[in-house]
């Protein structure tokens, strides 16, 4: 079985605290086969990222976390932007038009902009719909309130689509404390097993909330001073780098 996680922000996203090359390293630490780059309404932290990833030993599906009119979406095996602002079918549309699939992220969560059950449902309502939007995100490390995942998992338990777990990190240690297991090692063996329903969400311990969000604020106030976490090189330790 392989790893993934599918949810994972670098500095092209403005609340990321690293850059691609710390990401690709992280993941290959804590023993990730396959990750996806989701950052804000942009590409190209995982089309750098495809280019560094022969180094690393890692996969990379290249993604975005849409912020359509409706809620948050991950938009999987794209290679191009998705305009923000569009309704939850309009973006599935696009993805289509790419090829690519997507995940609803956080669905239904406190405190972040969460498609709700009702707009998930009326999607799935129409097979050209329900073809791309293939997995519901039962398990995100990164939240604050981490009951909300559990509302996730209910609504997935009564959904036709795969069910999977990710960190949604800002920061490089959160990468991989939310994962997904899935048969194969590859980007392309885990594209099979979202639209087969062979997914297995790997639920990480929560962390206390406070000390989640006190870490993050330090380093976001470092990376408004032009620091980040990144990698010099493949065979060298993290360090702090100027952006």
């Amino acid at each position: 079985m392989g790893l993934a996680d599918l949810h994972i922000h670098t500095t092209y996203s403005w609340d990321g605290t690293c850059d691609v090359k710390a990401v690709l390293k992280r993941a290959a630490e804590v023993g990730l086969d396959v990750i996806a780059i989701t950052d804000h309404d942009e590409i190209r932290g995982g089309l750098e990222a495809q280019d560094f990833a022969p180094a690393y030993g890692v996969d990379v599906i290249v993604g975005s976390e849409v912020s359509t009119a409706d809620g948050h979406l991950l938009a999987l095996f794209i290679r191009n932007d998705i305009p923000k602002g569009l309704s939850l079918e309009e973006t599935l549309r696009r993805v289509a038009d790419q090829g690519g699939c997507a995940i609803a992220a956080h669905p239904a969560a406190r405190g972040v902009n969460s498609l709700t059950p009702q707009t998930i449902g009326r999607a799935l309502a129409q097979p050209d719909l329900a073809s791309v939007l293939v997995g519901v995100e039962v398990s995100n490390a990164g939240l604050l309130h981490t009951r909300s995942n559990h509302t996730a998992q209910r609504l997935a338990n009564s959904l036709p689509v795969a069910q999977v777990g990710s960190s949604d990190a800002h920061m490089f240690w959160m990468i991989g404390k939310g994962a997904t297991r899935f048969p194969g090692k590859s980007a392309p063996g885990l594209r099979r097993a979202l639209e087969t329903r062979q997914t297995q969400p790997v639920i990480s311990p929560s962390f206390p909330r406070l000390n989640l969000l006190t870490a993050w604020l330090m380093r976001y106030a470092l990376r408004a001073a032009g620091w980040v976490i990144g990698n010099p090189a493949p065979d060298r330790p993290l360090a702090w780098v100027r952006l």
